[in-house]
């Protein structure tokens, strides 16, 4: 049985498979899935699983070297967006518009149970050496 806190197959699996610079979408409930990315779905019901609950378990498992968040979650989402901040030093911010866009180039999108606006992101995977 595995040691770290992670325990659902299909994002372990995805994760294992990442290399250098390759990205994962953690979003909220609302966060279009383009039709050609695969899609971990975690949504329960309102705020079931979090966020914030999943990147932090993500971010035990996964090497980041860089995120992508969308400006407009300064505003809209200030609460998550400094969550997010004391998690991940190196941010990028786009416009939501360009956010959803770049989705595309990811190994999957998780969508989560948050239910607040943009609270999404993009990890960048680094390496351990």
């Amino acid at each position: 049985m595995k040691k770290t806190k992670m325990i659902n197959s299909e994002l372990s699996y995805v994760i294992s498979q990442m290399g250098h610079t390759d990205s994962l979408t953690i979003g909220d409930c609302g966060l279009p899935i383009p039709n050609e990315t695969k899609r971990i779905d975690l949504a329960l019901t309102h705020n079931v699983p979090t966020f914030i609950q999943t990147l932090d378990v993500v971010l035990e498992e996964l090497c980041v070297e860089e995120a992508i968040i969308a400006s407009e979650i300064k505003e809209k989402n200030p609460q998550v967006y400094e969550a997010i901040k004391k998690r991940i030093a190196n941010l990028i911010e786009v416009s939501h518009e360009e956010f959803k866009v770049l989705t595309k180039d990811s190994k999957a999108v998780v969508r989560t149970g948050e239910y607040s606006p943009y609270a999404n992101i993009i990890l960048k995977s680094g390496v351990v050496f």
